[in-house]
């Protein structure tokens, strides 16, 4: 578990609202890329590969819960990870070939 002060989480904040206006990346970007590469879905998936140093691309459901979203990342600051944000958990779970929606996401090596 990673503990945040107030300090950094509003930097997270910041970065997060930065990334969601200039990164959001298309749907056809994001099935293109996760189809070319082995990837993971769910956070608790997504934190393993980061701890471990697997995921090369994070993905982030915009609309999904800060709380899961925030501590992802702010690990993907951290292990210098580069984040892409989608416009809904539903178009990310659809780009990972699930039928339910995926609040986070990331292709691997």
């Amino acid at each position: 578990m990673i503990f945040v002060d107030f300090f950094e989480k509003k930097d997270i904040i910041i970065y997060r609202m930065d990334t969601q206006m200039n990164v959001i990346m298309a749907l056809t970007q994001v099935t293109d890329e996760l189809a070319k590469s082995k990837f993971v879905v769910g956070a608790k998936q997504l934190k393993k590969a980061l701890k471990n140093g697997n995921a090369r691309r994070v993905f982030l459901a915009c609309n999904a819960d800060p709380a899961i979203t925030e501590p992802i990342a702010a690990l993907c600051q951290l292990n210098k990870v580069d984040v892409a944000w989608v416009r809904s958990m539903t178009d990310l779970g659809h780009a990972c070939g699930i039928e339910v929606g995926a609040a986070a996401a990331a292709s691997i090596d």
